[in-house]
């Protein structure tokens, strides 16, 4: 199922297309075993608000994650490199969205450097 959302990041409006992913399965999976130029920006939405830890096993290339509260306010965002683990913003969140960096979402959101 496909969503839209819109965020204000950095005075900037950015509207999301983005597919849900319900159910443990599809929110265990994320974008690991997806090819970089066929992925998509992923929203995963929880009920109450969590503190869930994300890892980046078996992603093979960077992607952004934004942590989102229950108002769609932005908690936090990283560049997430391939093969890390223990991944979380420092307060709880009830939306997190996974933005694969490829030439469909490059641009959308001004990506930070790599280190």
């Amino acid at each position: 199922m496909v969503k839209e959302i819109l965020l204000s990041y950095k005075g900037k409006k950015i509207n999301l297309e983005l597919k849900e992913m319900k159910g443990p399965f599809k929110k265990a999976f994320g974008l690991m075993f997806s090819s970089r130029e066929n992925a998509h920006a992923l929203l995963f939405s929880f009920k109450k608000p969590v503190d869930l830890m994300i890892h980046s096993f078996f992603v093979f290339f960077d992607f952004m994650g934004i942590w989102l509260d229950e108002k769609n306010k932005i908690i936090d965002i990283q560049r997430i490199k391939p093969w890390k683990f223990g991944i979380r913003p420092k307060t709880k969140y009830t939306h997190l969205i996974e933005i694969p960096i490829n030439g469909k979402y490059k641009n959308l959101v001004n990506v930070p450097d790599e280190d």
